[in-house]
């Protein structure tokens, strides 16, 4: 969408009528010790062909690159249909409906979008989505403090495989907030939380994320630590891969009783990796918490004459935006990313995506044994894993990706910072866009970057 600015004489006239005598007049109120003299290593600004020249440069150096990272953003084959669709004028700048008798197929696409998610997690409601994982796992606990007034502890207790990104993420949204976020140890020899430890931590926490797969693509012990945390008073947040729902136990299946939030990244639906977004957060709940839900939840209806009818349902706009007291300052939804989801899924359906897991997992299992055939490479976890696995390297992983870079091949996610403990680990992903021909020249290349 072109940007026009101000001209010169524009701006004059506006601070003119205003009473100002310059633009940064209107900032006043910014402590004037908290302001920046300039910015270092940001260039002048270039005009409208210059920038085009950029971005297409910039671009040009991801084509025939071949990604195994994962860690989060996955690289699936996405079919035309889906943003050929996507990207019709009626979809592509669509705002949040407020609208109801004006925006019925807005809503009618969130709510397929709704009943689809609520489908793969196993629970009762689904929002109309989140800005991305990351904030939903934020929004997720402090949803959880509000629905669990029993308890009136304010530490959320994590899984070791949670990803540390979200953690980060959380920890800036709710920790202002007074939540206090503690992780389990990890066991290095199956790459899953250590249980063992549960039964020593006092005061019980409010909620238990728990990520399955986990980031390090191993299993957690998802059914005792759910029975667990709901045995000791707390409540349940997944945080879940929705392909990988197509194979897994919901989350919804998980233990006695089931967990009570769930969330994740849609990015895997249809979501191209784009350098890193923009992405969409899920997020599903049992229906007896929904009045703690966040964002927009479309329900629906009949009219007068018995006609089928979609609306925003449970919450009004004016919840969003009290401030403190609002349930959530998420005011609108990521509503093309859903529409892409939607229309991915539609496209997919069940079959099609548990085609997809288990083509990834395939791949992955493959990736793995031709690298640990390599002298200097072993399987970091003898454990099952999804389509992700950690592998170490005789020598720092760094130096090894960036090599690997140079021939066009991202290696995959260099563990040694969030996980030291693993020494010299390298998270892999193939997904169903991997051959085996792909697989073969990942393998060459790090044995040839591994021998020099």
């Amino acid at each position: 969408m072109p940007f026009i600015p101000h001209t010169e004489e524009e701006v004059v006239a506006m601070l003119g009528t205003i009473g100002a005598s310059d633009i940064n007049d209107l900032f006043d109120e910014i402590p004037r010790d908290l302001l920046i003299k300039d910015l270092d290593g940001v260039p002048d600004a270039l005009n409208e062909m210059e920038i085009k020249r950029l971005m297409q440069d910039r671009a040009a150096l991801d084509i025939g690159a071949k990604c195994f990272i994962g860690a989060g953003a996955y690289e699936h084959h996405i079919p035309a249909a889906v943003w050929d669709i996507a990207t019709r004028g009626e979809f592509y700048s669509a705002y949040t409906p407020y609208q109801a008798e004006a925006s019925q197929g807005t809503l009618q696409t969130i709510y397929e979008y709704q009943t689809m998610v609520t489908s793969l997690t196993g629970l009762d409601v689904s929002n109309a989505s989140l800005y991305d994982g990351a904030s939903g796992l934020a929004e997720a606990a402090l949803m959880a403090v509000r629905a669990n007034r029993k308890s009136k502890s304010r530490r959320v207790l994590l899984t070791a495989g949670v990803n540390h990104t979200y953690e980060k993420v959380a920890c800036a949204i709710a920790g202002s907030q007074g939540l206090e976020f503690e992780r389990m140890p990890l066991d290095i020899e199956t790459g899953k939380s250590d249980v063992s430890v549960l039964d020593e931590q006092g005061d019980p926490p409010v909620a238990v994320v728990i990520q399955q797969p986990s980031f390090l693509g191993t299993y957690e012990d998802a059914d005792a630590i759910t029975n667990w945390a709901h045995a000791n008073g707390a409540l349940v947040i997944a945080v879940v891969n929705p392909v990988s729902l197509a194979v897994l136990k919901p989350p919804g299946q998980w233990g006695e009783a089931g967990a009570d939030i769930a969330g994740g990244e849609g990015q895997p639906l249809g979501i191209p990796m784009s350098s890193g977004g923009p992405y969409f957060g899920i997020m599903t709940c049992k229906e007896k918490i929904v009045r703690q839900m966040p964002g927009r939840i479309v329900g629906r209806t009949t009219d007068l004459d018995g006609n089928p009818g979609f609306t925003l349902t449970l919450q009004a706009r004016e919840q969003h935006i009290r401030r403190s007291k609002a349930t959530s300052n998420i005011c609108t939804n990521q509503g093309l990313m859903v529409t892409a989801a939607t229309i991915h899924m539609s496209l997919l359906g069940l079959e099609g995506l548990a085609a997809v897991a288990l083509r990834s997992q395939v791949q992955t299992a493959k990736l793995v044994d031709l690298l640990t055939s390599i002298d200097g490479v072993t399987a970091a976890f003898s454990t099952p894993h999804f389509h992700e696995a950690v592998i170490r390297l005789n020598q720092p992983v760094g130096p090894v990706l960036d090599a690997l870079a140079e021939q066009d091949i991202l290696g995959g996610y260099d563990l040694t910072t969030d996980f030291p403990e693993l020494g010299n680990a390298l998270l892999i992903c193939a997904t169903e866009t991997k051959t085996d021909d792909d697989l073969e020249s990942y393998v060459k290349a790090l044995a040839n970057v591994l021998a020099k």
